[in-house]
Order: C-alpha cells, then structure tokens, then sequence
C-alpha cells in the first residue's frame, strides 16, 4: 500500500521542484547558480583553442552538446 509521499514523488514535476527551489534558495544562491551555468555554457560553446577542445570533447558529449 502506497501512503500519501510515495504518491507525492511519482507525481512530482519540473515545476514542483522550480517552486521548491524558490522556496528555500535566498537571492545570492540564485545568482551564483546561474553565473555558474552561464559560465560553463560560455566554456563548452565559444572556447575553441585546439588543445582545450580535445579536453572537453568527452564533456561535451557526456553533457549531451554535439561539438561537430
């Protein structure tokens, strides 16, 4: 028999856990989490120096971004 927060798991979606988050994360923690994505986005996007491809190439892949 399945009580009420087994049931609350199967059905909780992105937005569920959108509204947690800000719920419980202050301003700071926002803006760092996204200067961090931002970041790395900017890394695995626009950095295209030869050696520092190839060391981000399984990354990349393993993040699910096609490099070529």
């Amino acid at each position: 028999m399945q009580d009420d927060t087994d049931t609350a798991r199967a059905t909780d979606s992105v937005y569920d856990r959108i509204e947690r988050a800000r719920a419980s994360l202050t301003g700071p923690q926002i803006a760092i989490a996204v200067a961090l994505v931002a970041a790395l986005g900017f890394t695995l996007l626009f950095v295209q120096d030869p050696m520092l491809h190839d060391s981000l190439h399984n990354f990349r892949h393993s993040a699910g971004i096609t490099c070529h």
